[in-house]
């Protein structure tokens, strides 16, 4: 399954609701399960992002659909990278040869 970088950044309202972090983390990653992915691990920052996520989804669409629901609800903005394993840069690098 693809692997995402989340880097995510709270908003005026998500730090005014600080404290509701960990519930919020935990409903995201029920959220992602629901549409099939995996939050591998979640860390809280400091530094120029407040929050960084590892993730698993099937596929770029999902991971896509994910992060909107999740922004939609006010309290981060995010920027997801596509992640590739040892592995999959192999298999990209085999494509070039």
């Amino acid at each position: 399954m693809p692997t995402y970088v989340v880097l995510l950044n709270w908003t005026d309202q998500g730090v005014r609701t600080y404290k509701d972090t960990l519930d919020r983390a935990d409903a995201a990653t029920k959220a992602l399960e629901g549409l099939g992915g995996r939050m591998k691990d979640i860390y809280w920052t400091l530094g120029p992002h407040d929050v960084v996520a590892i993730a698993e989804a099937p596929d770029d669409e999902t991971a896509t659909a994910f992060a909107l629901a999740a922004g939609s609800e006010g309290n981060i903005r995010s920027t997801t990278l596509r992640a590739f394993n040892r592995e999959e840069v192999r298999g990209i690098l085999d494509k070039i040869n």
